[in-house]
């Protein structure tokens, strides 16, 4: 863990993950007929679950459009979901005012050079250890599990731990 990063984490009120690479391993299946299809792990949904129900607003924030991420999305409960967003620096700054949040009181999640303006600004920053070494650099913290495996879920409960939350959404599991 990167320096400060027990006070960037309690001031975290909006969290906001990318899709490829982050939610997932970064494949992307195509069909003969251009059909998209991407795996998620169900539980960095439940991480995410988790993560929303200690008083965290979720949302997304990916370059490419799919379907798939809107249905994913729907069965997680997040309402803030920006797709097809090339300059992602823009989509962040619509979160803000969306949410009414300022940039430090956000985490990102992201694996590439495009996810770099946002890392840059936001709050708390996290990456996968298959980001290039340039996004790895410039993230707050770098997970031991890899995209779509884990990692989201492992962010979760970093944040939670960190805010004083995470014992209490795991309490509920011991009753």
């Amino acid at each position: 863990m990167g320096p400060g990063i027990e006070a960037k984490a309690r001031a975290v009120r909006l969290a906001i993950f990318d899709v490829d690479g982050i939610m997932t391993d970064g494949t992307l299946w195509i069909t003969d007929s251009g059909e998209e299809f991407k795996g998620f792990n169900t539980r960095d949904g439940h991480g995410l679950k988790m993560l929303q129900e200690s008083g965290i607003t979720l949302a997304i924030l990916s370059g490419r459009r799919s379907r798939c991420v809107e249905n994913r999305a729907r069965d997680l409960g997040i309402a803030h979901v920006l797709q097809g967003i090339s300059r992602k620096q823009e989509g962040f700054d619509l979160l803000l005012r969306a949410v009414g949040v300022e940039a430090s009181q956000t985490a990102y999640m992201g694996d590439d050079l495009v996810d770099l303006p946002v890392l840059r600004r936001c709050g708390l920053s996290a990456t996968v250890p298959e980001a290039p070494d340039l996004v790895r650099r410039h993230a707050d913290h770098v997970t031991v599990a890899a995209g779509g495996r884990g990692a989201v879920r492992e962010f979760c409960e970093l944040i939670m731990r960190l805010q004083g939350t995470l014992e209490a959404q795991w309490s509920q599991y011991l009753a």
